[in-house]
């Protein structure tokens, strides 16, 4: 199993005011959990480990390319090689680049000039410059340009809520319970049992059972964490922004009630996603995480959210693509839906959803490590 699809790609860096006025704990550091930590230093765990899914995801490159890979020795992972040394060196000239020609922001990251290849191209391909130019369809910037001429937010939000059921419906909806399967890729594709916990407000938690232990994903509506089996960290807190994008994915279980969700809400020019025009919203959550919201014009259905959260080497997005949406008690959800980010995707399918059921608070407490299950 590549390691690289074991570890989280999200990440954040500051600490957040969470419900009632009460505050996050602070987050370990990377220095404080790994071993021979020598620039990245200063930032909590799941930010770290998120760096490792954007340099994969920069370079085309797995865990292994660079460590010494070994699920039943971490340790190993901080043993010093060539590739480590020069990525020590790389990040260092990106910070110093930022910083002497964009005033710190992060105008270079390292996708800048990898975008995907292990080594930067110095000469444009003649081909794809003057006859393939048209089948180059990127998608908007991070931060997207307000446009002319297009429906306002509030029009495409309402059409989206009157298409899944509206939003009196959906404010007697506050809670479900799902039965799916979740499949990820490679040696990861096969379908797996997996339970949904969901209920207003933000509180959701996924627990995937695999054949090494649950991967449990848990949302207490102020706090998060992530156990699974076979990781350098058997329960990872979430610190301050990526725990605003998981809050984020626990509020969109409940998605008649999205225009609660976000502030600063503008609509960019229209964007492919395969051969049609998407509306596109951008707005931002109250913890600050930024999202772009894709809306079909013809149903107003919500088909592609991606989300962003910071770091040290840039912006770690996780996007999100629904389909086959169902109706449920008068409301309607996505059955399947696509879940990506910088080292990592998983497929969800559910196969049996009961809403307004009675769920009890110790779902979404905090889990235990992971535990493989008893052989049979």
């Amino acid at each position: 199993m590549k390691l690289r699809r074991k570890t989280t790609a999200f990440a954040l860096t500051a600490m957040i005011t969470g419900l009632h006025g009460q505050t996050a704990p602070k987050p370990q550091m990377a220095e404080e959990v790994f071993k021979n930590v020598q620039v990245m230093k200063g930032i909590p765990v799941d930010e770290f480990l998120g760096t490792m899914g954007a340099f994969s995801a920069a370079l085309g490159w797995s865990c292994e390319d660079c460590h010494k890979a070994d699920d039943s020795n971490w340790a190993n992972f901080a043993i010093d090689n060539a590739a480590k040394i020069r990525t020590r060196q790389m990040i260092q000239m990106m910070a110093g680049i930022n910083k002497t020609y964009f005033q710190g922001r992060q105008g270079v990251t390292c996708f800048s000039c990898h975008r995907g290849a292990n080594h930067p191209k110095v000469t444009a391909n003649l081909a794809t410059l003057y006859y393939n130019k048209d089948a180059m369809v990127e998608n908007p910037d991070d931060v997207v340009q307000p446009a002319q001429g297009q429906p306002s937010a509030e029009q495409i939000l309402d059409k989206f809520i009157a298409a899944i059921g509206g939003a009196q419906r959906w404010a007697g909806i506050n809670s479900y319970f799902a039965k799916a399967t979740n499949s990820g890729y490679g040696p990861e594709s096969g379908a797996r049992q997996t339970e949904i916990y969901a209920k207003v407000p933000g509180q959701r938690t996924v627990v995937i059972h695999t054949d090494n232990g649950d991967a449990t994903t848990a949302v207490d509506g102020r706090s998060g964490w992530y156990s699974a089996p076979l990781r350098p960290i058997p329960v990872l807190t979430y610190a301050a922004a990526e725990l605003g994008g998981v809050k984020l994915d626990a509020e969109m279980a409940f998605p008649g009630r999205i225009k609660q969700m976000f502030t600063n809400l503008k609509v960019g020019f229209p964007a492919p996603i395969g051969d049609k025009d998407y509306q596109v919203v951008q707005g931002t959550t109250p913890t600050g995480t930024l999202a772009t919201m894709y809306f079909d014009p013809d149903t107003g259905l919500l088909t592609r959210m991606v989300r962003y959260t910071s770091s040290m080497v840039g912006r770690f997005p996780a996007m999100s693509d629904y389909s086959d949406y169902h109706e449920v008690n008068g409301v309607k959800i996505p059955y399947h839906w696509t879940s990506s980010w910088l080292d990592g995707r998983e497929t969800y399918i559910l196969t049996d959803v009961q809403m307004n059921v009675a769920i009890d608070a110790a779902k979404f407490a905090k889990p235990a490590p992971s535990t493989p299950p008893k052989s049979k």
